[in-house]
């Protein structure tokens, strides 16, 4: 099954279910993906998808830290319920180690000796780590790593 194929059908439970704030954020998935697929005039894949979830959840995170510097609990909470939701349709994430086996890996493939490398080791890096990894932590590993 696809995973737009899952996230509809989880949209019929959630309405059967009556839980709003599953309905309201799959409802909001389901638009970002028709709204890329016209823009495109494409089917988006699986990994096409992911990337989309990825972007929703890193708005959430970035609304998260905003509302909790204006004292709005009460948005933070409705934003993290929706980032539990949008969690779901993220493939397994991979461990610490597993990323850091990753990179050490790329550093080595790519040949990369300082900073200035940094763009070959991401090259190699995202097409495997997409959707799998936390891409601002994988780009602050590479960092560390050729700067050390």
């Amino acid at each position: 099954m696809s995973l737009t194929l899952r996230i509809t059908e989880d949209m019929k439970t959630a309405m059967r279910a009556k839980d709003t704030v599953r309905l309201g954020t799959i409802r909001l998935l389901l638009a970002a993906i028709k709204q890329k697929e016209i823009d495109e005039r494409i089917e988006l894949d699986d990994t096409a998808v992911s990337g989309i979830v990825e972007k929703l959840i890193k708005q959430r995170k970035d609304s998260i830290s905003q509302f909790q510097a204006a004292g709005r609990d009460d948005l933070v909470a409705v934003e993290q319920a929706e980032l539990v939701v949008l969690h779901d349709y993220l493939p397994e994430q991979l461990s610490a180690a597993e990323v850091e086996a990753a990179v050490v890996a790329a550093i080595a493939e790519s040949g990369a000796a300082s900073a200035k490398d940094m763009g070959k080791v991401m090259g190699l890096v995202k097409p495997k780590l997409a959707g799998r990894a936390d891409m601002g932590q994988v780009s602050a590993l590479i960092k560390a790593r050729l700067a050390g």
